[in-house]
C-alpha cells in the first residue's frame, strides 16, 4: 500500500495547526492550503482508507439526522 498520501495529509495537519496560531489574512491563505492538501490526501489515499472514511461519514450523518428528527418531534409535541 503506497503511503504517498501521508505527505499532503501531514502538510495539511501542520498548516491547520499554524492557521490556529495566526490571526491575520495569512490565516485565511493557510486555511485554503490546508483544505487543498487534505483533499489531495484523500484522493491519493488507498481505496481501503477511502472506504473506511465513507462508512464513518455515513454512520455519523445517519446519527445526526436521527437526533435532528427527535428534536423536531419534541418541538412539534409542545
Amino acid at each position: 500500500m503506497p503511503l504517498l498520501f501521508l505527505v499532503p495529509l501531514f502538510t495539511g495537519l501542520v498548516t491547520g495547526y499554524l492557521s490556529k496560531k495566526c490571526h491575520d489574512e495569512v490565516a485565511y491563505l493557510i486555511s485554503v492550503f490546508t483544505a487543498i492538501s487534505l483533499f489531495v490526501s484523500l484522493v491519493l489515499a488507498p481505496w481501503q482508507i477511502q472506504l473506511i472514511l465513507l462508512v464513518i461519514v455515513l454512520i455519523s450523518t445517519h446519527r445526526l439526522l436521527q437526533k435532528n428528527e427527535n428534536k423536531q418531534r419534541q418541538i412539534a409535541k409542545k
